[in-house]
């Protein structure tokens, strides 16, 4: 049998619940007490239980992590670093995280996680386009959660989001001082917030550069933003027959399909189009030419996502508002820049 917190209590000479207060971090004991406590705990290598220990403390220990199916895949990696981000922060607070996915056509009666309804979580994070229906169910169970890039249409937030708007810019602007003024845009699903927000800063920057917004230069209709939907746009965009030199692609995943098509028209990058990404997944070094992109630290995203919600279970109340993470324009071969 391993140590138990009997043997801690007799080896520290104090009381079975003196322990249990230091391994909960209660504040009624003394610091002496508690150094105490803790120097017999890393002597004997003891471990609490984590059941015993959420007994105690009315917690579980465990945090959820929800995204959709189409979102956590090898071909769109972007979640799955910001999953890896919850976790190495999640470890810091000493909490477990749980990583479930939900089907796009979500139904309540059918698909609700099971460790929302088994009540195994103090908290929820929400990653991307989450159904609306699971967001109210959530809502109901006064489970603190927090979204990391998504914003709901209604109801109070509390949410981690990337810079869009500046990155947009950012990319916008890198083809307008390469002397690029027909630049077309190709995205997907508009009901995702920071895709919607993406192609807003698009206009917002042509503007700023004094180029006029040409809507024949714009695919924003895909129903995702997976590696085919940005093939499918550029092939619709191609088909329109209107000039362009370069491109903004709403992501990567969509921007490495755009070059998919091109290619197969004789279109060549970067010397008849530069093209701009956005996310700066993995792939885009293993592609020719590497993807010029809008970087995202997504490790970051969701570090920052585990501290807003952890704040939020020590308040013990919801707390609204939203943070903006910074991007930076990350230059490679697919604008014609050369890279030393």
């Amino acid at each position: 049998m391993g140590v138990t917190i009997k043997d801690v209590a007799s080896k520290a000479g104090v009381s079975l619940s003196t322990v249990s207060l230091v391994l909960n971090k209660k504040k009624n004991v003394s610091e002496e007490t508690r150094q105490k406590v803790m120097r017999v705990i890393e002597a004997l290598d003891y471990h609490p239980h984590r059941i015993a220990r959420g007994l105690a403390s009315k917690t579980t220990g465990n945090i959820g992590f929800i995204l959709t199916e189409d979102h956590f895949s090898r071909a769109e990696p972007f979640y799955t670093k910001v999953f890896l981000g919850t976790e190495f922060e999640a470890r810091a607070h000493h909490y477990y995280m749980l990583l479930t996915t939900v089907n796009g056509s979500f139904r309540k009666n059918k698909h609700i996680p099971r460790f929302l309804l088994e009540k195994n979580v103090d908290g929820v994070i929400l990653a991307g386009h989450i159904p609306a229906v699971l967001i109210e169910y959530i809502r109901k169970t006064k489970t603190p959660f927090v979204f990391v890039d998504f914003l709901p249409k209604t109801g109070a937030v509390s949410a981690v989001l990337i810079d869009n708007v500046d990155g947009a810019r950012q990319a916008v602007s890198h083809l307008t001082q390469l002397g690029h003024n027909r630049i077309a845009f190709v995205g997907g699903d508009m009901d995702h917030p920071s895709l919607k927000v993406r192609l807003e800063g698009y206009k917002k920057a042509l503007l700023e550069s004094g180029i006029s917004v040409d809507e024949n230069l714009i695919v924003a209709d895909e129903p995702s933003t997976a590696f085919e939907d940005g093939y499918n746009a550029m092939c619709k965009l191609l088909k329109r027959g209107v000039e362009f030199s370069g491109l903004f692609a709403g992501n990567d995943a969509m921007a490495q399909g755009c070059l998919r098509c091109m290619r197969e028209h004789d279109v060549r990058v970067p010397d008849d189009v530069a093209l701009v990404g956005f996310d700066d997944i993995e792939n885009d070094l293993m592609i020719e030419p590497n993807l010029t992109t809008v970087h995202v630290d997504k490790v970051e995203l969701g570090a920052m996502a585990i501290r807003r919600l952890v704040e939020m279970i020590k308040a013990g109340h919801f707390i609204q508002g939203k943070t903006l993470l910074p991007v930076e324009l990350v230059v490679r071969r697919s604008t014609g820049v050369s890279i030393k």
